[in-house]
């Protein structure tokens, strides 16, 4: 292209240049008088045919030029050809696509847009034409020119193509500018019918179609759903009885009532979301511009229905699997928790091996039965080799972990304390200052009923770390021995005393005559000696009552025989005085 300008432009002075010599000549000699006109005429000649060589030479010169000119664009040609010749099968051009239809492809770059851009601005400009009412195929034109050929549609240029796209497409220009044609012509035709008035009209038509059928299948299932909910309401009387496990009534015909009732709202609101998931595309289909949103929604809703249905069938082994296992400890539980109620009710005796242990043991075993269940499930659970639920599983494990120190102590020191023994339940024991009955026991706490019903709830890792008194053990076994103390003067006779403390003892109801109860005297203080009463008892549970009896029995003991219980720094004086014991409570009553 420079280098045609330069050789217009050699032209345009040699044509010009003459000019503006003879006319500098004229005005020499109409200035010089000196000067015959036969000279000027000779002159003139001359210089004239000067000029008419240089032009000769000139056109020599232009017409080299040219032909050199030809032979390297001829030369430069054969070469690009060559080189997309060889480039054809391993690159892809870029498609033009008109809704969906991919109409021909672009290989080359122009006028400052890229291939990708030249392909979009094409199906663009192609689109908008075929959207008119007044579209006329036939008025798209090829408009040929000496460098490229234009698509036009009327005064309208659609797009334009060079050598370089007749070159990718092995073809001339002007064979490849019509075949284009033709191509968009067939197009646009097309869409003519798709996009013309009567279509829009159909259209339309279906749209309120799908609506109208869409309202009637909505009311048709709210008129079945009542019919059905009157139904369900009539066999509450009729067909509906209660179920009941064992004793228990679990579902009374109301509460059936009410879950058929809530199970056929479920179903309905299932029912109504399929069938407008089914109408929503089916809407979106019926107008070419929202024909692909349309696609889009039902891949949406089919691809995650699909790959669930054909995750379902794949896993179908993997549940198989999982359903022996579980089977498999479940039976094997079944037979552990056999042998555990033999051995609690003491028709099974295994030698060491206590009947109190017997469920403990079998809840620790089934414990490690179904963790042994989950460990062979897991990898057959869905997901179980994604990083993403083994990470979740880690993280799961880490809070558990960190948080339920506490709680995995108590559960151990609960196994611990199973297994020691230190008492069961209805025993009476002490802990610390609490002092009651065992009510419950748990892999966690431990609750006591205090004799005032006071319920306490202690922790097993405290009662691990605490001291504790079995009374109930003792009583069974050996006989509890309940004390008391009591302070006489040294003006009464010890083995009065003792004598008086041994009958107020035997006296006392739960007190056991064998052993017999004994006294011992556990010091001698500057005012009085100190006397120890104990004796033997059966039944812990008591030992409030027994205790309350046999202060009572005391008293009445020591007044009857006029012995005065003497408090501790008590002075008396024998000066006539009378005695600190209460009128005729020495009588009986």
């Amino acid at each position: 292209m420079n280098f045609t300008k330069h050789i217009i432009i050699l032209l345009i002075i040699a044509l010009v240049s003459p000019t503006i010599a003879w006319a500098k000549k004229t005005d020499e000699v109409n200035d010089s008088s000196a000067i015959t006109d036969s000279i000027t005429i000779s002159l003139l000649k001359k210089e004239l045919e000067e000029t008419n060589l240089a032009q000769a030479n000139l056109r020599m010169e232009m017409e080299n030029m040219r032909l050199n000119l030809l032979a390297a664009d001829s030369i430069k040609s054969a070469k690009q050809r060559i080189r997309i010749d060889s480039l054809r099968k391993q690159t892809k051009g870029i498609p033009v696509v008109v809704e969906g239809d991919t109409l021909f492809y672009l290989f080359t770059k122009r006028g400052g847009y890229s291939t990708v851009q030249r392909a979009e601005i094409t199906a663009t400009a192609i689109e908008n034409l075929g959207k008119r009412l007044s579209l006329n195929p036939d008025s798209v034109i090829v408009y040929p020119s000496e460098l490229v050929t234009d698509i036009m549609y009327r005064n309208k240029v659609l797009f334009t193509l060079t050598d370089q796209d007749a070159m990718w497409s092995g073809t001339t220009r002007d064979s490849l500018a019509t075949n284009i044609q033709n191509i968009v012509r067939d197009k646009l035709t097309v869409m003519q019918k798709e996009h013309s008035l009567w279509q829009i009209v159909k259209r339309a038509f279906y749209l309120i179609l799908v609506i109208v059928a869409l309202i009637a299948l909505f009311k048709g299932l709210n008129w079945l759903f009542v019919k059905l909910r009157r139904y369900i309401k009539s066999l509450k009387d009729t067909k509906l009885r209660p179920i009941k496990v064992q004793n228990y009534e679990l579902l009374n015909t109301d509460r059936q009532v009410y879950l058929l009732i809530f199970g056929a709202k479920i179903l309905r609101l299932l029912i109504m979301l399929v069938l407008l998931l089914l109408a929503i595309p089916l809407v979106f289909a019926i107008f070419p511009q929202t024909e692909k949103l349309a696609t889009s929604i039902f891949l949406y809703i089919w691809t995650p229905v699909k790959n669930i249905i054909m995750g379902i069938i794949k896993y179908i082994p993997n549940l198989f699997t999982i359903i022996v296992i579980w089977l498999a400890v479940k039976y094997v539980v079944k037979l552990f928790h056999y042998l555990a109620g033999e051995i609690e009710n003491k028709r099974l005796s295994l030698s060491g091996f206590y009947p109190d242990w017997a469920m403990p043991t079998f809840n620790i075993v089934r414990f490690l039965l179904y963790a042994f269940m989950i460990a062979m499930i897991y990898p057959y659970l869905p997901g179980s080799d994604s990083g993403i639920f083994q990470g979740i599983s880690v993280f799961v494990g880490l809070i558990v972990s960190l948080g339920s120190s506490t709680v995995i102590g108590n559960i151990i020191a609960g196994m611990v304390i199973t297994y020691m023994r230190p008492f069961k339940i209805g025993d009476r024991i002490k802990l610390n200052e609490t002092t009651g009955d065992i009510i419950e026991k748990t892999p966690f706490v431990t609750r006591i009923k205090t004799p005032k019903n006071e319920i306490v709830t202690v922790p097993n890792s405290f009662i691990m770390s605490s001291h504790t008194v079995n009374y109930s053990t003792s009583a069974r076994e050996y006989g509890l021995i309940i004390h008391s103390e009591v302070t006489i003067g040294y003006d009464a006779p010890w083995r009065k005393v003792h004598q008086l403390l041994i009958d107020a003892a035997l006296m006392t109801p739960g007190i056991s005559a064998e052993p017999e109860p004994f006294v011992l005297e556990t010091s001698l203080s500057d005012w009085y000696p100190v006397y120890q009463v104990n004796a033997f008892i059966k039944d812990a549970q008591q030992m409030a009552k027994i205790y309350s009896d046999l202060h009572q029995n005391i008293q009445d003991c020591f007044n009857k025989a006029g012995v005065e219980i003497m408090s501790p720094h008590y002075v008396a004086t024998r000066d006539g005085n009378e005695t600190t014991i209460p009128r005729n409570d020495g009588k009986e009553q």
